[in-house]
């Protein structure tokens, strides 16, 4: 008996252990929430991948100094039903791209929403403002 209960105390610790990461990954604390920042840049790569897609491009700040950008949006099935695709993006696209960026100031943020060369506008989250959703962050 007391083996069975030591290793149900064991299982339990385990499954707390790797449960806690797996929430902490998805939170939003590092984004300042609600503000956006709209800037022009050039992408230098379109990363297609779960379990979030990337986009890395570089501005230029106030200064005139070169900024290198990375965002990230959703999953690849979640990107693919807001329009978007592999191709979407390719390196030396002049776009406009909205962002929240994160609150340390860094050139990180999630991104919201793109305008193509073409005037085509795609957003990350569906065209539909982002709702927060306890214990997602998304």
């Amino acid at each position: 008996m007391r083996n069975k209960s030591i290793g149900v105390f064991v299982s339990l610790l385990a499954v707390l252990l790797f449960s806690v990461p797996m929430f902490a990954h998805h939170g939003s604390a590092a984004f300042d929430m609600g503000k956006r920042l709209t800037m022009k840049g050039t992408v230098t790569d379109w990363i297609w991948a779960n379990p979030h897609c990337f986009l890395k491009y570089d501005s230029t700040d106030a200064s005139g100094n070169v900024v290198h950008w990375v965002v990230e949006t959703s999953n690849p099935p979640d990107m693919i039903n807001s329009g978007w695709s592999k191709q979407s993006l390719k390196p030396g696209d002049q776009v406009t791209i909205t962002v929240e960026p994160v609150k340390n100031g860094r050139p990180v943020g999630h991104l919201l929403e793109v305008i193509l060369p073409d005037g085509k506008t795609l957003s990350a989250w569906g065209g539909a403002k982002r709702k927060e959703v306890p214990g997602n962050g998304f």
